[in-house]
């Protein structure tokens, strides 16, 4: 029997209270002998089901079930396979560019004299509006109304697009601002858990798989839908039906058991795994949870661990469905016929688990006993650095002993509203509840709450130097927490709502107050930023805050009362009660039967479906703004938010192979966990820096900056904010920090996007050279485009983050990876040489063969070292030919006209 015989035969019926469904049976696989399911993660299962179901003889091929199928622990087929998403998940700081690139497809789809409506998503895509809300106002009873007024003011060409590409294309609908976090939105709304979608052969209901734009994606993993994070040019491939194509991963088994102990929250767990994960290496792997411990453990909590799989470095972080599954859809208000089809349809699978399932076999096992774990921080440079609560002010230290050493206890005066307070080293001067990670946790921002109500009842204040918010991550927060009775006690604290959506987290903190500001530059102070995100790099929360620690919403709240971490909570009182005694953590930290009790008396599932009933309309201001016409989108050339990308502006049907590149210079020369933040900054724009002088070119004030997330739809500021990272550290200027550079041969210091253009001038290409998890971090396609049209030709690296290295490919930017002990160090280069990459003829390259890169020094010496080619797949190979994913499609596109 061919595969294609398994997949008819495999056709199956599904009888519903709603109807009969059409599905693809993973036992027949069984029955013929080709997989134990028993034995099989449940992640590698649904890929398996991708593979059944989507076989059509153009994509998906017979052998690609066999692949799948023969998936073991020890050794997966190293063959990749077309895995076909169902829908595609975006952000508008990552969403924005991808949505500029499929107009400018249209527009060179329409120069070409093709029809420019088949440039269309072919999967459902879901954008939602979250990343553009700043802190600019708050502790203020109008900080939410005015963020909001800010945010219209700032983004109002963006969000006139946005409105154009949801009335243009087809298949793609957004979510307007002041919605909620996308994770959230996807966790609480958007996922179906099993999807139904109309075929030819009836209703077909399958898993529910998604990738996204954002590389936390991972979170709806949770919830036992498979996806992850991508590079925006995957993803716009993906959502015109171009196959994810990937290898067969190793599936790292966490077994959880135990249960969480008093005083010890999700937050603190998964800061604990992800410590436990990043040091036994799960990078391109599949980390599946699994054991006793899950049925202790409640869906949002699961969220928090699948959401930070980035910075455990794994794919996704996976939960299968279970009668927890089904209790949490039943409380956020999915319709009961759904909550039926996913029971039903996972049951006959082979896909549900129950405390009974025997274990899969998997590559590696960690386990973790939960109730071994200890309330924890991360910081101040990595999520994986956690640090045990007693031990913050030995760690502060440890982590910054320079700029420590000559005055560890220096305090500045400094007037705040009015009143003269000191602050010194390890002063907290943002502490955030902010970022997907945790505002979906109920059980923490009640939490949260509950801690302020007694902190407030014993007469504690928030220290007047910290700047407080909470980002709530859907409006629900904002429901459960007005019901509780515990939002007037957060206000008192300085928590009011700033906003819903990604603030602090993403670098959208906004000012500190300016003799705040002023003392931290002047005096050269090491200041602190609490926040409950999931990234901290350096200059990503706020360019003035060098020590960043993630941490619960709860001991976010906290350290605003401590307003120092420079302190041990365990020990130290938080201040005085209004009988003037001493009042310690433990004193106001809730119970978790506290918290359990509140949350079954303010949450309900009528919350979600009332919030969520109009989830596409959005307020007001959003739908009053106009709407452009037209299929192809009319391009302003002297717009500072939205301009044509140049990569089709001289397309060609003929594709111009690449060749070997000589005479190269390093733009850069970089040490390890160089992270996308400091590739793509997210953050404030400089004023005094290229992107800053070019807005000022085009009469645009400072305070109207806004963020270089909001203006990634410009590739004129993007490109010059390329590498402006103001932590960046270049080893050709190495007594400057930020985006400075030497060219060469001369060694005159420019900024990057200078030396590049110089470059550019002469017509010498240029490679990027730099050590360990290159490309770390969120998943920003401008990483990969910026240095792209800097005019960055190669990238040598010691390793790779998988959506980083992706991307480089999918942009025409060949990623090579230094030999096994070979390093910029080993091989003594300074960056005053030249390069020839050779062995990379477009014709002729191959995936994972080896380049030869030819060295020649300033005296006209040489030497040479052998490099990996880090194109891993042939669908790789031939995206690096046509110069990118996107110029492959629409030639694909323009010669089926």
């Amino acid at each position: 029997m061919t595969t294609q015989s398994h997949h008819n035969a495999a056709r199956s019926v599904l009888q519903t209270s709603a109807g009969d469904l059409v599905y693809y049976r993973l036992g027949h696989l069984e029955e013929a002998g080709l997989v134990d399911l028993a034995r099989l993660p449940f992640s590698i299962r649904i890929l398996l089901e991708n593979m059944l179901r989507n076989v059509n003889g153009e994509t998906v091929f017979e052998e690609d079930v066999l692949t799948v199928a023969a998936w073991n622990p020890v050794s997966p087929p190293a063959k990749e396979f077309p895995f076909m998403p169902g829908r595609v998940l975006m952000q508008d700081f990552t969403g924005v560019p991808a949505v500029v690139d499929l107009a400018a497809m249209r527009s060179a789809m329409a120069r070409a004299g093709g029809n420019p409506r088949r440039i269309n998503p072919v999967v459902p895509v879901d954008l939602v509006i979250d990343h553009s809300v700043q802190v600019d106002y708050f502790a203020t009873p109008e900080a939410f109304g005015r963020n909001v007024d800010r945010e219209f003011e700032r983004n109002r060409e963006r969000y006139i697009f946005l409105r154009w590409a949801q009335r243009a294309f087809q298949n793609f609908s957004v979510v307007p601002p002041g919605t909620g976090i996308v994770h959230q939105v996807n966790l609480e709304y958007l996922a179906d858990v099993v999807a139904l979608r109309e075929m030819p052969e009836g209703r077909v209901a399958f898993p529910d798989t998604v990738i996204g734009t954002d590389s936390h994606t991972t979170m709806i993993n949770g919830l036992g839908v498979l996806g992850w994070g991508v590079g925006g040019i995957e993803a716009e491939a993906a959502l015109l039906a171009q196959p994810y194509y990937m290898q067969l991963p190793d599936v790292v088994g966490f077994r959880l058991t135990g249960a969480l102990r008093e005083g010890v929250t999700a937050t603190d767990l998964v800061l604990t795994v992800t410590q436990m994960l990043r040091r036994h290496g799960v990078v391109e792997k599949f980390v599946e949870y699994f054991g006793p411990g899950l049925s202790q453990l409640p869906l949002p909590d699961r969220a928090t661990l699948s959401n930070m799989s980035p910075e455990y470095g794994a794919t996704c972080g996976f939960f299968p469905v279970d009668d927890v599954t089904l209790e949490y859809l039943r409380g956020t208000g999915r319709d009961a016929a759904v909550v039926e089809r996913v029971e039903l349809y996972a049951k006959a699978q082979g896909l549900f688990r129950t405390d009974q399932t025997p274990d899969p076999a998997y590559t590696d096992v960690l386990e973790l006993d939960m109730a071994e774990v200890v309330p924890s921080l991360s910081g101040p440079r990595r999520p994986q650095d956690r640090v045990g609560l007693g031990g913050m002010s030995g760690a502060f230290h440890s982590a910054f002993p320079e700029e420590l050493a000559s005055g560890a206890d220096k305090s500045v005066s400094v007037e705040v509203d009015g009143e003269a307070v000191s602050v010194g080293h390890g002063a907290v001067v943002i502490a955030a509840i902010t970022s997907c990670t945790n505002t979906s946790n109920p059980s923490v921002m009640i939490g949260a709450g509950l801690l302020a109500k007694k902190a407030v009842e014993k007469g504690l204040a928030r220290k007047p130097w910290v700047k407080s918010s909470l980002a709530p991550g859907s409006q629900v927060v904002t429901e459960y927490l007005d019901a509780s009775g515990l939002t007037p006690y957060l206000e008192q604290l300085g928590f009011h709502t700033v906003g819903y959506g990604c603030t602090t987290c993403i670098g959208n903190s906004g000012p500190l107050e300016e003799p705040i500001s002023n003392a931290i530059n002047e005096e050269s102070l090491v200041a602190a930023a609490v926040l409950s995100g999931n990234r901290n790099f350096e200059g990503r929360v706020h360019p003035e805050v060098k020590a960043n620690y993630l941490a619960s919403p709860m001991l976010v709240v906290a350290y605003a009362l401590a307003g120092s971490v420079d302190m041990d909570l365990q020990t130290d009182p938080l201040g005085e009660d209004t009988g003037g005694a001493a009042v310690y953590l433990q004193d106001i930290w809730p119970s978790q039967q506290e918290i359990r009790e509140t949350i079954a008396g303010s949450l309900n599932p009528e919350m979600f479906k009332e919030r969520y009933g109009e989830v596409f309309v959005g307020p007001e201001r959003w739908r009053a703004l106009p709407t452009p016409e037209g299929d192809v989108y009319q391009w302003d050339p002297d717009s500072t938010y939205i301009r044509e990308v140049p990569f089709f502006k001289e397309f060609s049907l003929d594709v111009e192979d690449p060749t070997d590149i000589t005479g190269a210079r390093a733009l850069l020369i970089l040490g390890d966990s160089i992270t996308t933040d400091h590739i793509s900054p997210a953050g404030s724009i400089p004023s005094r820096r290229p992107a800053g002088e070019y807005l000022k070119s085009k009469e645009v004030e400072p305070r109207d900056f806004n963020t270089y997330g909001a203006r990634r739809g410009n590739h004129e500021v993007m490109i010059r904010g390329t590498f402006g990272n103001i932590r960046l550290r270049n080893r050709l200027t190495p007594e400057r920090e930020g985006d400075w550079t030497a060219h060469m041969p001369d060694g005159e210091e420019l900024s990057i996007y200078d030396a590049a253009m110089k470059y550019q001038d002469e017509g010498v290409p240029t490679i990027v050279m730099a050590g360990k998890e290159y490309g770390a971090g969120s998943s920003r396609d401008w990483a990969a485009k910026g240095p792209s049209l800097l005019g960055v030709k190669a990238a040598i690296a010691e390793s790779y983050e998988r959506i980083h290295r992706s991307n480089l490919v999918g942009m025409g930017v060949l990623p090579l990876q230094f030999q096994p002990g070979d390093s910029v160090a080993s091989l003594g280069l300074t960056g005053r040489e030249s390069f020839d990459v050779t062995g990379i003829d477009g014709t002729t390259i191959q995936p994972g063969q080896t380049a030869r890169v030819r060295v020649v020094r300033e005296d006209g010496s040489e030497t040479s070292f052998d490099a990996t080619v880090r194109i891993d797949t042939g669908v790789e190979v031939e995206y690096y030919r046509q110069g990118g994913v996107l110029q492959t499609v629409l030639r694909r596109m323009l010669r089926e006209v």
